[in-house]
């Protein structure tokens, strides 16, 4: 999904490149609130009025049988929900005889203050307390339990709600209002139990966590509401978003062959890797590589496996090396670094295999070599729990999945499942390289911390499947040759790949295409 921002919001995002949309965390919008009530003068109650009509919009579109209800927490997500509770009551003429129910999860003198005042302008009815069999009967359910502001799992009779409520998502439809209750706005990362909607209405600008997995998951539907506050409020009170989505414009002032470019200045790019059973992978890189527009590709590749790549790559060259039944091993540590010595790039791991004499060999090019390089699949194998051994003066960049980075880190793959956005950020820094935590909401870290972290937000469920990984090692590889930084080539890797994803999808089906089938459309989505 892209968002459209107004330009004096993309202006405040001065950690992030022009081609990124910003995305705020918890604390970033509770500063934009305060603002837009404080300095700018708009009434919170105007605000909630808002926020509480656009959710009541959602809520007469077409659903299953059933009352819809509202159920209420004791704070301004509450409120929200009150509002939009009156509305619908209100909108008879559109309801008919479907009765709206209000839960709310709190005593009257436990409101906030603007929560309050809707309480009272509620008509009809007013709220039951937690109603279990009345959710079990709901054919919409707006979930306005627990806003932005928290954290953790929600606990008592919020968590008896939201377990209520996921009994009966598969029936009725849920709508959330700004986010999830259970889920961590400025992370994704879901604590325990977290309401499953098919549609949140989110309030004046994104969250984070409504797009990092497994939060993103929960959210269905995104929809942002306009409630009124002022566009120069986020640059006003928070000027340094907490991360960006990756936009299209990533891939505009990509370096493209011109009237006088040889193969050699559009980018010659060298991919180690191979290994017995794996030949498939580098060739999937190399071939990726051309087809993104590198010049001149070399695959250095066991040498008793070599007539292999001959065979197949008829536009690649190949520099075969030393090895022990198929696994490349020390010995061709300095052919590889005298004859990468013209290259403009290197990637180091698809199918390299996880021998131990391989890993030094890996460790000892990623130490000699001054190449801007990428590191991915069994090449991270050889840094395993030693993150900080990737760290070098050349610009890298290393393209884990949760199970990679966790051997990485020295944790489990559900650890890193469970706060992604962290973990990235956190082997970034560490590592000294931009890293790519591949999965449905890929995620690209800044090393320096200079530029938030960006999350991919196109979806192309057909990538998972085999070689597609090195698909994308080869896209990212032939960007680092033609010359751009290392963060710039990661974001633009992930987004043509996806485009490329999307593209073989609608061709072959997502559960039909393959991982050359991402080759195949690469010219169609980059042309």
């Amino acid at each position: 999904m892209h968002l459209n921002v107004t330009p004096d919001i993309a202006r405040a995002a001065n950690s992030l490149p022009r081609w990124a949309e910003p995305l705020y965390d918890a604390d970033q919008m509770r500063a934009i609130d305060d603002w837009a009530i404080q300095t700018a003068g708009v009434p919170s109650l105007e605000l909630m009025e808002l926020a509480g009509t656009a959710v009541a919009r959602a809520a007469l579109e077409p659903a299953p049988e059933g009352p819809i209800v509202i159920v209420a927490g004791k704070g301004n997500n509450g409120g929200d929900g009150l509002v939009a509770a009156r509305l619908l009551r209100e909108a008879r003429d559109r309801l008919g005889d479907k009765p709206v129910e209000v839960i709310l999860l709190g005593e009257r003198d436990e409101l906030t203050p603007d929560a309050t005042v809707n309480y009272e302008r509620l008509p009809g009815d007013p709220p039951h307390g937690l109603d279990i069999d009345l959710i079990g009967r709901a054919g919409v359910i707006v979930d306005a339990i627990l806003g932005t502001g928290a954290g953790g799992a929600p606990r008592g009779t919020a968590g008896e709600a939201v377990a209520a409520i996921n009994r009966r998502a598969p029936v009725a439809r849920v709508i959330a209002v700004d986010i999830p209750t259970g889920v961590n706005a400025s992370t994704g990362e879901v604590a325990g139990e977290a309401v499953h909607a098919d549609l949140t209405i989110g309030l004046h600008l994104p969250k984070v966590g409504q797009f990092v997995a497994p939060g993103v998951f929960h959210c269905g539907e995104l929809r942002l509401a306009d409630i009124g506050i002022p566009a120069e409020a986020a640059a006003a009170a928070a000027p340094r978003p907490a991360a960006g989505t990756i936009g299209p414009h990533v891939l505009r002032g990509v370096p493209r062959r011109e009237d006088s470019s040889s193969k050699f200045s559009s980018g010659v790019l060298a991919v180690l890797g191979g290994s017995t059973g794996l030949t498939g992978a580098p060739c999937l890189a190399a071939t990726a590589a051309q087809r993104t527009g590198a010049g001149y590709v070399t695959v250095i590749v066991p040498r008793s496996l070599n007539l292999s790549f001959e065979q197949r790559l008829l536009e690649v060259m190949s520099l075969p090396l030393p090895d022990d039944d198929g696994s490349l091993n020390a010995e061709g540590l300095a052919t590889v670094l005298d004859r990468t010595g013209r290259a403009d790039a290197i990637v180091v791991g698809p199918g390299i295999g996880r021998a131990p004499a391989t890993g030094e060999l890996v460790r000892g090019v990623l130490a000699g070599s001054s190449l801007p390089a990428l590191v991915d699949a069994d090449g991270l194998f050889a840094y395993s729990g030693d993150i900080e051994g990737l760290r070098r003066s050349a610009p890298t960049v290393i393209t884990p999945h949760a199970g990679e980075l966790g051997r990485l880190l020295g944790v489990s793959s559900d650890e890193i499942e469970a706060g992604r956005l962290d973990a990235a950020t956190e082997a970034a820094r560490r590592s000294g390289a931009v890293v790519v935590l591949k999965g449905s909401d890929t995620i690209v870290a800044d090393p320096s911390g200079e530029c938030a972290p960006l999350i991919n937000t196109l979806r192309a469920p057909g990538l998972a499947t085999a070689g597609t990984g090195d698909v994308l090692s080869g896209v990212l590889g032939a960007y680092l040759a033609k010359g751009l930084d290392p963060l710039r080539a990661a974001a633009a890797a992930v987004y043509a790949h996806t485009l490329a994803g999307r593209e073989a999808s609608e061709r072959r089906g997502s559960d039909h295409m393959i991982a050359g089938d991402v080759i195949v459309a690469l010219p169609a989505v980059l042309g």
